[in-house]
């Protein structure tokens, strides 16, 4: 029994495909079939249902795929504190971002972090949050970035920075004043984006119980979003980090939300409990300095970095 093995076993259980986890671990099908053959023949067990449509991992290959992520996170904790304890930046980095944050930090995130950390092989995957926290459990990826609120035993969040959000107004608006109160938020022209703009909890806790039907737009793309306020009048709520995404014509239609506590939204690093690499996880906070609006990222983390 081999690590590698394990690795391929790990893999087709969760692709539920042997060409499907053959391509994500770039090798052949005919080797991977062939390592896990010899693996069910040494233990003397099937681990998979072989079918025209799937793969299914049987009972005992569940009780051993679980095994097998357990001993695979072990071994690769042993290379992080080797790593770790060389000062070294350099192996692979996998990092999940939610959908809602991705579209502002990681252009320039990716550029600046590629050519400052070319040693890290870098991967960086767009999750929702619920996807995301089932990775970092699993180790299959390092480290979240999402809206706080979502830590759960066995992990930990670490305050990344704070963003304000403001109102979007169509220039055909009636209710265009200079600065809002959330209370002056009235649903009859006011356009959300169900699952992003309402987060659990959250700056947009205005939100609940006062969205029409009408007025719910259930995809997750701000742009579309101001598109339609634009042509269909009204106004929406948009992330500070938006604003410069708006052309010269659009941003005088930006106001501001009085009510911090409604009208902001934290956003934080998640990682399991037992992760070691500081060095790596601080090159994600040197990054995000370089190109954060200023005032927005957590002061103690400009102050001091992460540390484990």
């Amino acid at each position: 029994m081999t690590l590698q093995q394990l690795k391929y076993v790990v893999a087709i259980d969760r692709y539920s495909s042997f060409a499907l986890a053959a391509e994500a671990l770039d090798v052949t099908q005919p080797t991977l079939s062939g390592m896990v053959g010899k693996l069910e023949d040494e233990l003397d067990v099937k681990l998979f249902e072989r079918t025209s449509r799937k793969v299914r991992t049987t009972t005992i290959g569940k009780r051993i795929v679980e095994q097998a992520r357990l001993i695979l996170m072990e071994a690769n904790r042993i290379k992080e504190m080797v790593s770790e304890s060389k000062g070294a930046v350099a192996g692979e980095f996998r990092i999940s971002v939610g959908p809602s944050i991705a579209p502002y930090i990681l252009p320039d995130f990716i550029r600046i972090y590629l050519s400052d950390y070319p040693d890290v092989t870098l991967s960086v995957e767009e999750m929702r949050p619920e996807a995301m926290i089932k990775s970092l459990l699993e180790s299959t990826a390092d480290a979240g970035i999402a809206t706080t609120g979502f830590a759960i035993p066995g992990l930990y969040e670490i305050p990344l920075y704070t963003e304000r959000f403001f109102v979007y107004l169509s220039e055909s608006c009636q209710r265009r004043l200079a600065v809002f109160r959330p209370e002056e938020l009235e649903h009859e022209h006011l356009w959300v984006m169900k699952e992003v703009q309402c987060l659990r909890e959250s700056a947009f806790s205005f939100c609940k119980g006062r969205i029409g039907k009408r007025h719910v737009y259930e995809a997750g793309n701000i742009d579309t979003l101001i598109r339609i306020v634009d042509a269909n009048g009204g106004y929406t709520i948009i992330p500070e980090m938006h604003i410069p995404m708006l052309t010269e014509q659009q941003r005088p239609n930006v106001r501001r939300i009085d009510g911090d506590h409604l009208s902001l939204r934290k956003v934080s690093m998640y990682i399991r409990e037992d992760f070691v690499r500081e060095r790596m996880l601080n090159t994600v906070v040197d990054t995000l300095k370089k190109f954060m609006p200023e005032g927005m990222m957590e002061a103690p983390l400009l102050r001091n970095g992460i540390r484990l």
